[in-house]
C-alpha cells in the first residue's frame, strides 16, 4: 500500500510514467485514473446537504453516508468514462490538453481500454448499489433523482459538453441535484431554500469547469467541441467566471438577510484573500508560456485559479454552515 501516493493523488493529479504506474497498488491506480483530487468538490456538496438536514433536525447518518459514497463513485465513474469516450473518439490524440496536465491512462499507455472499462464498471456498480439502497429506503423522488444523475454521468462528455450544455450540467448536478437532492434523500423533504443555499458553492464548482474550458478554447474549437467558452470567447468567459465568484458572496448575504443563515456565514468573506489573489489572472489573457512562479500544473491556468478560490470558499462555507447548524439546533 502506497499511502504517500494516496495522499498525493487526493491533493493533485500526479504526473507519472509507466514504470511508476506498474509499481502502484490498485487503490493508487484508481485514485489517479479517476482524478481523485477533484472528487473533493462532490464530497463538499454531499457534506452541505447533510449539515443542512442536521440543522433542520432531520439528519440520518447512514443514509447520508450511503448517499455520499454513491455520489463520489458516480463522479469517479464520470471521469473514467470521460477519458474513455474522448480517447475512442480521437479527441485526446496529438497531445490534446487533457493529456498534458496529468496522466490520461489510455493515451499514456498506463491502462488498456478493457482495464479502464473494468474500473468504470466496478466504480459505477458501487454507485448503483448505493442508489438502489436509497431508493429502497427512502423511495419517493429518489429514483427520479438517481435517473437524472445517471443521465449526466453518461452523457456529460458527449453530447452535452459538445453543445455548450456541459457547464449548465455542472451547475445543475453539483447544486440542486447533489445538495437539494441529497438533502431530500437524507431528510425525506424537498426544500427550495436548500436549493438556493446550494448556489453559493455550486457557482464555484461551475467556475472551475468554466476555467478549464477557457484554458483549452483553441483545442476544443479545433475539434468541434462547442463549450460555452468556445462560444463566448476568452475575454467574455473570463469575466463570466469573475461574475460567478462575486455572486457567491452576494448570495450568502442574501441568505443571511432572508433569515436562512445567521451572521456567522459572513465567515466566507475570509476567502476574499484567495479571490483577490486570482483576480489579476482573470483580468488578463492567458500567458503564452508558463509563468516562472506558477505551480507545475501547466497548461492548467484559469482552472487552477478557480479551483484555488473554490477550495478556500468551499471550506469556509462548509465551516460556516456547521457553526450555523449548531447555533440553530442548540443555542438560538
Amino acid at each position: 500500500m502506497n499511502f504517500s501516493m494516496w495522499g498525493k493523488a487526493l491533493r493533485v493529479i500526479p504526473r507519472i510514467d509507466k514504470d511508476e504506474w506498474d509499481r502502484l497498488d490498485v487503490i493508487s491506480k484508481w485514485l489517479i485514473s479517476t482524478r481523485a483530487a477533484v472528487l473533493i468538490m462532490t464530497f463538499i456538496s454531499a457534506a452541505i446537504a447533510g449539515i443542512l438536514a442536521f440543522q433542520d433536525g432531520m439528519f440520518n447518518f447512514w443514509l447520508w453516508l450511503v448517499m455520499t459514497i454513491g455520489l463520489i463513485m458516480a463522479h469517479a465513474t464520470n471521469n473514467l468514462l470521460n477519458d474513455y469516450t474522448d480517447y475512442v473518439r480521437g479527441v485526446d490524440d496529438d497531445n490534446y490538453y487533457r493529456a498534458q496536465y496529468g496522466p490520461q491512462p489510455l493515451v499514456h499507455g498506463l491502462m488498456t481500454k478493457k482495464q479502464l472499462l473494468r474500473y468504470a464498471i466496478v466504480t459505477g456498480l458501487i454507485a448503483i448499489v448505493c442508489g438502489a439502497i436509497l431508493i429502497f429506503t427512502r423511495g419517493g423522488y429518489t429514483l427520479l433523482l438517481m435517473g437524472l444523475g445517471a443521465f449526466f454521468v453518461l452523457f456529460y462528455t458527449f453530447p452535452l459538453k459538445y453543445i455548450a450544455l456541459g457547464e449548465i450540467a455542472v451547475l445543475i448536478v453539483w447544486g440542486p441535484l447533489m445538495i437539494g437532492g441529497g438533502y431530500y434523500v437524507v431528510s425525506g423533504v424537498w426544500e427550495w431554500n436548500v436549493v438556493i443555499a446550494s448556489l453559493p458553492y455550486v457557482l464555484g464548482v461551475t467556475a472551475v469547469i468554466f476555467g478549464k474550458h477557457i484554458d483549452k478554447i483553441e483545442e476544443d474549437k479545433s475539434r468541434g467541441i462547442h463549450t460555452l467558452p468556445v462560444l463566448l470567447g476568452e475575454g467574455l468567459s473570463r469575466y463570466t467566471v469573475l461574475a460567478m465568484l462575486v455572486l457567491q458572496y452576494v448570495l450568502v448575504v442574501y441568505l443571511i438577510v432572508a433569515g436562512y443563515y445567521t451572521l456567522v456565514l459572513l465567515i466566507v468573506f475570509l476567502a476574499l484573500r484567495k479571490f483577490f489573489q486570482v483576480l489579476p489572472m482573470f483580468l488578463n489573457p492567458k500567458p503564452e508560456e508558463k509563468p516562472a512562479d506558477y505551480p507545475d500544473v501547466w497548461p492548467n491556468y484559469f482552472v487552477g485559479g478557480a479551483f484555488v478560490h473554490n477550495r478556500e470558499f468551499g471550506l469556509f462555507y462548509l465551516l460556516g454552515i456547521i457553526i450555523n447548524a449548531v447555533l440553530v439546533r442548540f443555542i438560538l
